[in-house]
């Protein structure tokens, strides 16, 4: 499969297993996970095919491990919009973590911290550059250093998804610090 290809591929199937199942007629469990072959063949039937191998592969090669399969099952790894319980258990955060945004979301997050806006939960990442690249989908991007271990030591929760991001439901702006270049 090309990489256009890929990218539609993974781009249909984040919308659908995290944002509007209902779109394709597809019904998540309360674990957000929906048979395989009854994703497919809601694709097919509006409009945008997607062969067996084109999915595992879309699974496979994500760089960020967006989906997780388990048998003949498939579910997003976190980001839902959608009520969805994943079942993730709290875990101990390493001391810091990062997110990143863009200058015209400072004013908001210095007054308010960082919620998870539509979402379930605030994103963190383990690595500067993780953030760098989530905060440059939006513009020019600014690295915000969460204390976590402060957090943790204060009795906020933090869980760890499948395929690593840090998930906590907002960050009060006494834990952050605008990371400088």
């Amino acid at each position: 499969m090309d990489d256009r290809r890929m990218v539609k591929v993974s781009k249909y199937l984040s919308r659908h297993l995290r944002h509007q199942p209902d779109r394709i007629g597809i019904t998540l469990d309360p674990g957000g996970w929906v048979e395989i072959d009854a994703l497919l063949a809601a694709a097919e039937a509006h409009g945008f095919p997607i062969s067996r191998a084109e999915l595992d592969h879309a699974v496979a090669a994500n760089d960020k491990r967006r989906f997780a399969v388990e048998g003949t099952r498939i579910r997003a790894s976190q980001g839902h919009t959608v009520e969805v319980d994943l079942g993730l258990e709290a875990a101990v955060p390493p001391p810091y973590l990062y997110h990143g945004t863009v200058a015209r979301s400072l004013e908001a997050i210095r007054t308010e911290g960082l919620r998870p806006m539509a979402r379930h939960d605030v994103h963190l990442s383990v690595d500067r550059e993780t953030a760098t690249r989530v905060g440059a989908r939006r513009g020019r991007p600014l690295v915000l250093t969460v204390d976590a271990g402060a957090m943790h030591r204060d009795g906020h929760v933090f869980r760890v998804s499948a395929n690593g991001v840090w998930l906590t439901r907002s960050v009060p702006p006494e834990y952050l610090r605008l990371q400088q270049g």
